[in-house]
């Protein structure tokens, strides 16, 4: 098989000690292509350095909710001039996050709307992260013309899905689905068009039910692969396949 992780830190210090080897084993297992979202300023050069050395590790550029209290406006228009220098693929990891109640909402919103400027000017899809805060999101991208995207680890609504669709977005299931007590999130997985699901580890976090409390790494990525063909009695070749084909798709990349 050949698979597109869409979602995943290789670059973060978990991955320190055996970056390399975790990369060798993921490649084994069928991981061909993965996509590496930056969360904060200080670690883009090292992403983009990681990524060069390889032509299927695709950067994305951006600012994480979660690390607010890190940013500062000038963050924003060093992204724009990393965006015009190195060109990544996508902007994010960008969002909202309304699950961290510490996290200043109207602050997230601003940095949030800054950077979907960035991708707007730039024609760049941009990578979601969106917890309890899916109605505000919805509500702030109909107000940017983008070129779609990834809602990265998507537990929303079907409704909310066809408007994440609707804008071009793709959707990204990862070890989630694996467990089986994600029952909402399982029929969700069945009912989603197949043409608009990627796949995705977010490792080294988010891990499947097999490597449970430990660090996820996107050489896991088959399992996610093989449950969603169970679950939608389908061949996992053909989940790869078309999981790929989406990812290559929404990013604009071409062979």
């Amino acid at each position: 098989m050949h698979l597109f992780d869409s979602h995943c830190h290789l670059d973060v210090e978990e991955f320190d000690t055996d970056r390399a080897q975790v990369l060798h084993t993921a490649r084994a297992a069928g991981v061909a292509e993965l996509l590496i979202p930056a969360v904060k300023r200080d670690t883009w050069q090292s992403l983009l350095d990681f990524c060069a050395g390889d032509d299927r590790l695709y950067p994305a550029l951006g600012l994480h909710p979660v690390y607010l209290s890190e940013h500062r406006l000038a963050d924003v228009d060093a992204l724009a001039e990393a965006v015009a220098r190195v060109r990544p693929v996508a902007i994010g990891e960008i969002g909202l996050d309304w699950y961290v109640r510490e996290l200043d909402r109207e602050r997230q919103q601003q940095l949030f709307e800054a950077q979907l400027t960035v991708a707007e000017a730039n024609r760049l899809p941009v990578i979601l992260h969106v917890r309890k805060a899916h109605d505000a999101m919805l509500q702030t991208l109909r107000r940017f013309d983008l070129c779609g995207g990834i809602c990265h680890a998507f537990n929303g609504s079907e409704q909310q899905a066809s408007q994440y669709i609707d804008k071009g977005f793709c959707l990204g299931l990862g070890g989630m689905i694996t467990f089986e007590r994600s029952t909402r999130l399982r029929r969700l997985a069945i009912q989603l068009p197949l043409d608009s699901i990627v796949l995705e580890t977010d490792a080294p976090d988010m891990t499947v039910a097999s490597h449970r409390f430990e660090r996820n790494s996107p050489a896991y990525l088959p399992e996610v692969c093989t449950t969603l063909a169970t679950l939608r009695k389908m061949d996992p070749a053909d989940i790869a396949d078309q999981t790929t084909r989406n990812a290559r798709r929404v990013l604009s990349l071409v062979d």
